[in-house]
């Protein structure tokens, strides 16, 4: 019987743990935090987007960092492997816009409560509020993990403790420097889905503020279009946030750290007309409410708070009667609402990001097993690898197959 350890009770360490478990070892799962599945609880703003239903290509795209890195574990355990896991216990999915799969309960407490019970159903054990300080090697291999208590005994170690989001719940980087003390390389880590920084001071006059059905597209210093995206957006009182932007941003954040450049998003604010369309809307509404003031005229077309920026940014004279307002004004108007542009000059810091961009280097580790080419017994699983995806379960299914890889293979040593 082996002794197989696994640090972090995050989505991929409890589905390595499982996995480790049912082959009749002894695994125990140590988590530095007195509740397991933090993050996993306020994902999807608590509803928990389990994975993407399309298939495995599809997965692959959607994790354009080291995407095909994944390709056998997609192959091993798939978004239907991981649909049926949960089903096996009683907890069913649905499918939304944009293919994303979320329980039918819409609560990440389950997803948890499913994990834990498997798991334990298993047969493994978990030490809560144990700390692990390094990792014991001896003759080439794993011997053992160092906790804050004592020492464990250990043939075989799977690292699932995640990057640096979120480090409130536990992802404080410390597996990157275990890793890198035994030899491996890490790949400097960087947010990856987050919030991003505007120059332009009127966004917080905007904070808080969501916008529906609104196109944003994001180009780089050379005007080349980097990427798009139709949805909901946020202002905040640094920028911008929302799905649509959390789903942008990882690109931006490559170009942004890469070039050391700014990147300008445009946001058009009436997608559904075209700008002939929008014109005549706006000749329209000028004319319904001619006595009024220009500032006064806007209440049909944009949200109240957006107003008073949409009529400063604009340059025509709030109190100029609607009925002056000249035809050159008004087609600025249009070009305005169809181009409305923003300057981001960064992003939020890495503990704000959804997930974490970079991480130990995938070439130094077996894709079909998830095990270290460099020390055997030593396993990575999950966001502390270096592979991200954008919005909509990509991370999450990549974190479930890297730990049920991991842990099946582990048991098979």
């Amino acid at each position: 019987m082996k002794e197989i350890v696994v640090i972090g009770a995050g989505p991929a360490g409890k589905m390595a743990a499982i996995n480790a478990a049912g082959g009749g070892d002894r695994v125990t799962i140590l988590e530095k935090k007195d509740k397991v599945g933090r993050k996993l609880s306020i994902t999807g703003k608590g509803r928990c987007n389990l994975t993407a239903a399309v298939d495995r290509d599809g997965l692959i795209k959607g994790m354009p960092g080291n995407g095909r890195f994944l390709y056998s574990c997609f192959n091993e355990f798939s978004n239907q492997d991981l649909i049926r896991f949960f089903a096996s216990y009683g907890l069913k999915v649905k499918v939304e816009r944009g293919q994303r799969v979320f329980p039918e309960s819409d609560d990440a407490g389950q997803v948890v409560e499913v994990l834990v019970r498997a798991m334990q159903q298993a047969g493994g054990r978990m030490l809560n509020r144990c700390e692990v300080r390094g990792l014991n090697w001896a003759e080439g291999r794993i011997t053992g993990v160092n906790t804050r208590e004592a020492t464990l005994a250990a043939d075989v170690v799977i690292v699932a403790t995640g990057g640096l989001s979120y480090p409130g719940t536990g992802s404080t980087g410390d597996g990157y420097r275990w890793a890198r003390a035994l030899g491996h390389k890490i790949i400097e880590p960087r947010p990856g889905l987050v919030p991003l920084v505007t120059g332009e001071p009127w966004v917080r006059q905007l904070q808080g503020m969501a916008l529906k059905n609104t196109r944003a597209t994001s180009y780089d210093e050379r005007g080349r279009k980097i990427n798009e995206d139709f949805g909901e957006l946020l202002f905040t009182h640094f920028g911008l946030s929302g799905p649509i932007i959390l789903s942008m941003s990882r690109d931006i954040a490559q170009y942004i750290y890469r070039e050391g450049k700014t990147v300008r998003i445009e946001l058009d604010l009436k997608p559904a007309l075209s700008e002939q369309k929008l014109d005549e809307r706006l000749q329209r509404d000028l004319s319904r409410h001619s006595r009024k003031l220009f500032k006064n005229s806007l209440d049909d077309l944009l949200p109240a708070k957006m107003i008073p920026v949409a009529v400063d940014l604009s340059a025509i004279d709030p109190a100029k009667p609607c009925h002056q307002v000249s035809r050159a004004e008004r087609q600025e108007l249009v070009q305005l609402l169809k181009h409305l542009t923003l300057t981001v000059i960064a992003t939020r810091p890495i503990a704000e990001a959804i997930v974490t961009s970079g991480g130990v280097s995938v070439k130094e580790v077996d894709p079909r097993t998830m095990q270290s080419k460099l020390v055997p017994g030593l396993f990575f699983a999950g966001e502390i690898l270096d592979v991200d995806g954008y919005t909509g379960g990509y991370n999450l299914q990549a974190c479930f197959s890297t730990g049920y890889v991991a842990g099946r293979w582990a048991a098979r040593m």
